[in-house]
């Protein structure tokens, strides 16, 4: 009995530790020091050219552009002004800047901030006031000469596009006419039903030949909350940079990561990306060609912005009067897991991040995600889900509720066993050992099989948590949010009371510190649940009262044999 509430005890440390420890690391991202970077610093490993700093948020940019090492003393951009153009189509409202052609807010108009706001758009990408900014930005780079970067003043045609009804296809140019009589063309490409964004620099070159790189990034400053995840706000998930890699794969790294040091990797294909709960920025270079994904810390207005992002490692070359393209594309949206996957790069599924227990959970949301084709409404498909889970493990179950059963039923003999050998522990062991063995009784018999399926039960916790498809998901009643805590507390407080009714299940404690322990629990967990998202207390709701149906079935059998 003593060996069973210790490995119960475990599995519960086991579950708390694993949540403190995603929490911690939560936090470690908003711990970086302020450091101040000076005008022309570069990223180590850079091709011939250098990817300058950005320009600030006002209309005007007069700072000087930094250029490659050998090339002529780097002169003052002249100031110009800022326009924007919006280009709105199914999916997305987009916020494009002439100065550089920077992304500056992206609308997502499918995913309203709150259910009680559906006509206000969540903001993934923004320029805001106050130092929150996350942006996207592009642009070319090489030795001297004049390269459009996203300093650069483009000249756009029209403020205001649209994708038609009838249209399954919207392409924006911005035009730039460099000093040396090369002619640029910024083309931001937008499909129907599509997150992603193409991005094409088409280059005239004029009288002589012409050689650049190309860079992508994005610059953000650390949000002061994750959509609402503070810990008692939600649960932690994590924010910051990705980067992917044919030899090191999936990869965080986090702003303090970026804090300690720049990255510069050259790599083959791979991609970089910023992550938060739901939502999710990708760079996607082509991934045949040789590219550095790099990451620099920068202070603009006495903040801190983390870039991280790629540059090509091989150069368009184009000889005097030739024509050439450098393009590569973004995806700015949510993470839902069929549109990552027709992004067609490697790993890119892995940015809905479940942890060391992916391969667990991607099957138990693919068999989640087929069951709400069929019935219409996650929170049916949650319940049934783990109705399987619990047929699934029926075997297990049966067995661990069986030993508890038979453990109740003589639980009169073993407390008289401690009332005549409690003082004397070695032989109180003997004779609960001689007791366990006559009547066939395994002391451990109930913790073993709950603890082959707990990887099951963490994994199905991370695939609530972290599935978009479940975000402002409607269930019954005043449920109709899922990602988000039950406003009333029912589920909570109905959690709660499933938990006492299990233990009137099973057999008590002992030990009177044991009891006291598995009397607080219940009020503990209640408490801790009162934050959590529906969606994980209606599963955890279900498998409590599946599991007292079981448990009240095998053991009134039991004990009554």
């Amino acid at each position: 009995m003593e060996i069973q509430r210790f490995i119960l005890l475990a599995g519960l440390a086991l579950v708390l530790l694993l949540l403190s420890q995603a929490w911690f690391e939560f936090e470690a991202g908003y711990e970086a020091a302020t450091v101040t970077s000076a005008p022309g610093t570069t990223v180590s490993g850079l091709p011939p050219g250098e990817v300058p700093e950005a320009p600030p948020v006002e209309a005007a940019v007069s700072d000087t552009v930094p250029t490659a090492p050998g090339a002529p003393a780097a002169v003052a951009a002249p100031a110009v002004t800022e326009d924007t153009v919006t280009v709105t189509t199914d999916l997305l409202r987009v916020t494009i800047s002439t100065v550089g052609g920077d992304i500056r807010r992206v609308a997502l108009l499918d995913y309203p901030v709150s259910v009680d706001t559906p006509d206000d758009p969540f903001l993934l990408l923004r320029d805001g006031a106050g130092g929150d900014r996350y942006i996207a930005q592009s642009g070319l780079i090489g030795r001297g000469g004049d390269y459009p970067n996203h300093r650069t003043r483009y000249a756009a045609a029209a403020a205001d596009y649209r994708l038609g009804d009838a249209d399954d296809a919207l392409e924006v140019p911005l035009v730039y006419t460099a000093t040396d009589g090369v002619r640029h063309t910024k083309v931001f490409s937008f499909r129907r039903d599509s997150y992603r964004i193409g991005i094409t620099h088409r280059i005239a070159a004029a009288a002589a030949p012409w050689e650049g790189f190309l860079y992508a990034q994005f610059r953000r400053t650390p949000p002061e909350d994750d959509g609402g995840l503070g810990f008692f706000g939600g649960l932690p998930s994590y924010t910051g940079g990705v980067i992917y890699t044919e030899e090191e794969r999936y990869e965080k790294v986090d702003f303090a990561d970026m804090q300690s040091a720049d990255l510069a990797r050259d790599v083959t294909g791979g991609w970089a990306a910023m992550l938060q709960h739901y939502f999710v920025g990708a760079w996607l270079p082509p991934p045949d060609g040789r590219h550095q994904l790099y990451s620099k810390v920068l202070t603009s207005g006495g903040a801190n912005e983390y870039t991280l992002g790629y540059k090509t490692l091989t150069p368009l070359r184009l000889s005097a009067g030739g024509e050439g393209v450098l393009g590569t594309a973004v995806f700015i949206g949510p993470k839902e897991q069929a549109r990552l996957r027709a992004q067609g790069a490697e790993g890119l599924l892995l940015t809905v991040d479940y942890g060391w227990l992916t391969p667990v959970a991607s099957p138990l949301f693919w068999v989640l995600e087929r069951i709400h084709r069929l019935s219409g409404n996650w929170g049916y498909a949650i319940i049934l889900l783990t109705l399987l889970i619990k047929l699934l493990f029926f075997p297990l179950s049966a067995a661990s509720y069986k030993s508890m059963a038979r453990m109740k039923k003589f639980q009169p003999r073993l407390k008289t066993l401690r009332e005549r050998y409690g003082d004397d522990k070695q032989k109180l062991n003997q004779e609960m050992m001689q007791l366990y063995k006559k009547e066939k009784i395994n002391p451990l018999g109930g913790c073993l099989p709950i603890l082959v399926q707990i990887p099951v039960f963490i994994a199905l916790y991370w695939v609530l948590l972290e599935s978009v498809e479940l975000r402002q998901a409607d269930f019954i009643w005043w449920l109709d949010d899922l990602s988000l805590p039950d406003p009333y507390y029912v589920l909570p407080l109905l959690m709660g009371g499933s938990m006492v009714a299990q233990q009137f299940l099973n057999p008590a404690p002992l030990d009177p510190m044991q009891k006291n322990i598995m009397m607080a629990m219940p009020v503990v967990f209640t408490v801790l649940f009162l934050w959590f998202p529906a969606g994980l207390v209606l599963y955890w709701v279900v498998n409590n009262i599946l599991s007292i149906a079981q448990q009240w079935y095998i053991t009134r059998k039991i004990v009554g044999e």
